[in-house]
């Protein structure tokens, strides 16, 4: 019988220099889609003495942009796979370039308000264009897997050096000086962009469907909406009622989807074990990321008294963790499957929450910074992976839109972390001080220290010294309980998560692919049956 050739298989093209670049160019507007979710809070005091904004309108200016960012991430997601990937990314850069110097000379609080949510639509741009790109550019697995590893911690780089650049520009100019980040970053992309990335476009693509876009903004708006009232108010009749909305809205969404020849979003991706269960680690695991952050930032403001500048370099050691942890991920995957390093990594963000829980109170910032570390370096593996995972696990030509549903369920993950930890902590807030608030204060006072922290701090400044120094312990030491409470709750569910990962993603190999029993026979049967047919 006349021999067969062994068959061969063509290896997946390498990147080379080209798209290595334009993975840093990406890698830019990435840092500067995060920078802006993060300087605002630096520039409020002066925003508040130059604009006087009311309370809800300082709410607005704060919040309007990650609300429209979140609304509209799935939307730009599968624009991209219709209309170009790299079209919509320099269109949206563009587009940001101009509303930052509009936002930056703003006059008035309405036109801060409309510019922030215009800068948001623009940044839903960024995220999911960057990311289905880089899975354009990089098709070799070990490649794709460091690339994705620098475009998260662009993520960390943006939000440690916002703070620390954006009160740099504070102390030297005025408050608009933040916006105005954009403009080198964005002007480079505009150059770069036309030169080093590639144009993706899905094959056979149909045409926006309005409505379906409509929905989903709705949908996700009104969740987001009504789980950031429950953080800021607890929970409430309108908190509810967004929430529902947003719940119906989304399984008519849903329905919509199952009914169109060509849906936004191909429901069918969620049968994919893969995507289904990384998604659901995914948005767990930022649970547990902000869950924790949002303590952490206020702790080194208002329980360590640190300037906003000496709490962002305090910051930056758990950033350089987290930036050094994803780009060892690659190498990890080369020794164990992915299951057993995003377990190993959530065990150890448990360690680090645990270290956490034993912080005091003016005393605990190296164990703050400790713990951060430790979580950074545990968490940053998982959050590289299961990104690749979600996205590998959808064919190219639906990247985009998978790119928009992972960076959509992480705000929604946010979202759940800051409303219910946020909400466990200011319970156990407003419950203490109401049992250990000292006799003497009046009454709007004391109003004001049950409300926040922040309340406190400024009630104190205000009190007689003695008076004051013994409503701020209370509110300090109030306020770390509730920490610990919360930093207690997030070991336990990444501790679940972890065994919830290994249970779900036991069988899943690098880039999304599932091992089946049998699969390797099966395999070889098929070779043979191919090789006689030849013969």
């Amino acid at each position: 019988m006349e021999r067969v050739p062994a068959m061969t298989f063509t290896a997946p093209p390498r990147a080379g220099r080209r798209e290595w670049i334009g993975l840093a160019v990406l890698a830019l507007a990435c840092l500067l889609y995060v920078m802006d979710l993060t300087v605002l809070h630096l520039a409020v005091p002066a925003i508040s003495e130059d604009l006087r904004p009311s309370g809800t309108q300082l709410l607005w200016i704060i919040d309007i942009y990650g609300f429209m960012v979140a609304g509209f991430l799935v939307t730009m997601g599968t624009l991209g796979d219709r209309v170009g990937r790299r079209r919509l990314l320099l269109v949206g850069a563009a587009a940001f370039g101009l509303l930052s110097v509009l936002a930056a000379f703003s006059t008035s609080p309405e036109m801060l308000i409309a510019s922030r949510a215009l800068l948001g639509i623009a940044g839903a741009t960024l995220a999911p264009s960057t990311l289905s790109l880089i899975f354009t550019m990089f098709q070799d697995p070990g490649q794709r897997a460091r690339a994705i590893a620098v475009w998260i911690s662009a993520f960390s780089a943006g939000s440690a050096i916002g703070p620390v650049f954006g009160g740099v520009l504070l102390e030297q100019f005025w408050w608009g000086s933040v916006f105005l980040l954009a403009l080198p970053v964005m002007a480079l992309l505009l150059v770069l962009g036309p030169i080093v990335l590639p144009e993706y476009r899905a094959p056979d693509a149909g045409r926006l469907d309005l409505p379906s876009a409509a929905m989903s903004l709705v949908a996700v708006l009104a969740a987001i909406f009504g789980l950031k009232q429950i953080a800021q108010d607890g929970p409430g009749v309108g908190a509810a009622a967004a929430i529902i909305v947003g719940v119906v809205v989304g399984v008519l969404f849903v329905r919509r989807q199952l009914m169109l020849p060509d849906p936004m979003i191909d429901l069918r991706l969620f049968r994919v074990p893969a995507f289904s269960a990384s998604l659901v680690v995914n948005v767990l695991t930022i649970f547990v990321a902000v869950g924790y952050f949002l303590f952490v930032a206020q702790y080194l403001q208002l329980v360590l008294a640190l300037s906003p500048l000496q709490a962002g370099l305090w910051s930056l050691p758990s950033a350089l963790g987290f930036i050094v942890a994803s780009n060892v991920a690659p190498r990890l995957i080369r020794l164990a499957r992915p299951a057993y390093v995003i377990g190993s990594g959530l065990g150890v963000s448990a360690v680090g929450l645990a270290l956490l829980t034993r912080v005091g109170g003016a005393d605990g910032l190296a164990a703050v910074v400790a713990g951060s570390v430790v979580i950074s370096l545990g968490l940053a593996p998982v959050l590289s992976l299961t990104t690749e995972l979600i996205v590998g696990s959808a064919p190219p030509e639906r990247a985009g839109a998978a790119s928009g549903i992972s960076e959509t369920a992480a705000e929604l993950g946010g979202a759940l972390g800051i409303s219910i930890l946020g909400s466990l902590g200011v319970a156990m807030y407003r419950g203490e001080i109401a049992a250990s608030l000292p006799a003497g204060v009046p009454d709007e006072a004391a109003a004001a220290v049950r409300d926040t922290l922040g309340g406190a701090v400024g009630v104190a400044a205000q009190l007689p010294a003695d008076l004051g120094a013994t409503v701020l312990g209370v509110a300090r030491d109030a306020f770390v309980h509730g920490m610990q409470a919360a930093a207690a709750i997030s070991a336990l569910v990444a501790i679940a998560v972890a065994v919830l990962a290994l249970a779900l993603l036991r069988d899943v190999r690098s880039g999304g692919m599932v091992e089946e029993p049998g699969a390797e026979a099966e395999d070889r049967s098929g070779g043979e049956v191919e090789a006689e047919a030849a013969a």
